[in-house]
């Protein structure tokens, strides 16, 4: 799975909308965290498309990725 501009977007800019890291940006969550989604299940809908993304990303190193993404996001 490719994410697209978009979903890197909006993985750099959305916060967690529930649960222990609720206002978290997505793409800052803990590892071990992302890690459990991957094996509890992801949410339905955008946002466990968007999780499931970011597990392949951050279990790959990938987050630095981010840093000039951060601010490009228009809700």
């Amino acid at each position: 799975m490719i994410p697209n501009y978009d979903d890197l977007i909006k993985l750099a800019n959305l916060k967690m909308p529930f649960g222990k890291y609720k206002g978290w940006v997505l793409v800052d969550l803990p590892e071990p965290y992302v890690i459990w989604f991957h094996y509890q299940g992801f949410p339905n809908g955008e946002l466990g498309r968007l999780l499931a993304q970011l597990y392949e990303i951050k279990v790959n190193g990938l987050e630095f990725l981010f840093a000039p993404l951060k601010s490009d996001y228009q809700a």
